[in-house]
């Protein structure tokens, strides 16, 4: 994942650089695996509401902070964008997402080799997601 100074993200996405933005963005750089938006109204629920959480996470999507992942129950993750995946906004993503089926995890794989999709003729994709179900290292060591 990329290195850099929450604040100057938010003010080079175009974002106001408010207290909850900034706890947001420093939380879930900071995470190993992707973070749903229940998670992070547990944590600050106290501070802001779920719809102002729901607007702060679509906003880091649009410019390009974070992208979404869905995880084996369909609920809504997010992980932060590594800057060869989101150059100019452009969400194609296109790394391997595994998601545990044992503790329910969802990790980015960015290292793991993505296989070339041929597409017939005329089609063209929107956007690109590979999810590998399975036991992650944690859960295998336990």
């Amino acid at each position: 994942m990329r290195k850099f100074k929450t604040e100057e993200v938010l003010e080079d996405a175009g974002l106001k650089k408010t207290v909850i933005r900034i706890k947001m963005l420093d939380f879930i750089s900071a995470s190993k695996t992707a973070v749903s938006q229940p998670d992070l109204e547990k944590i600050f629920g106290k501070i802001a509401d779920r719809v102002t959480i729901y607007r702060i996470l679509s906003a880091f999507e649009e410019k390009g902070i974070v992208h979404k992942i869905i995880d084996l129950h369909g609920t809504s993750r997010f992980a932060l964008c590594n800057d060869k995946h989101c150059k100019e906004h452009d969400h194609h993503d296109e790394h391997i997402h595994f998601n545990c089926t044992e503790c329910g995890n969802v990790t980015c794989l960015d290292n793991v080799h993505v296989p070339v999709i041929k597409l017939p003729k005329n089609y063209k994709a929107a956007t690109f997601n590979m999810s590998v179900l399975g036991v992650c290292n944690d859960c295998t060591v336990k």
